[in-house]
């Protein structure tokens, strides 16, 4: 089940890369429903994210 959540998060933040406010709310809240590991997944994947939209490394504060 926790592998899930990881993947559903991936798509929410997916779909909001839009906006770089909505997407730090996103991820505000991803940190607090994810295991360590899956927070070092997730960074990985958010830094692949932000090649391609550098707006969203503002985000970067709520994995620190």
């Amino acid at each position: 089940m926790p592998r899930a959540m990881l993947e559903y998060t991936k798509e929410i933040l997916k779909k909001v890369s839009f906006d770089p406010q909505l997407f730090c709310r996103e991820l505000k809240k991803a940190t607090k429903r994810l295991l360590p590991y899956e927070l070092d997944e997730l960074r990985d994947f958010i830094i692949r994210l932000t090649q391609t939209n550098p707006s969203l490394k503002q985000c970067m504060i709520y994995l620190d």
